[in-house]
């Protein structure tokens, strides 16, 4: 299991425990989530995150 950081705000998606506020099991790939997926804290996009 993998992190992404937040490029713009520093936000941590952890593979491993997912997201329970964004209703995201945990476990959940970052390639698996979908296209709309928005940072939890700023709002922006996937494509404003990179691997940790």
């Amino acid at each position: 299991m993998s992190k992404y950081i937040c490029e713009v705000c520093g936000w941590v998606y952890d593979e491993e425990i997912g997201c329970a506020d964004l209703g995201i099991a945990a476990g959940t790939k970052f390639e698996d989530l979908p296209e709309n997926f928005e940072c939890l804290l700023c709002g922006v996009g996937k494509d404003n995150f990179s691997k940790e």
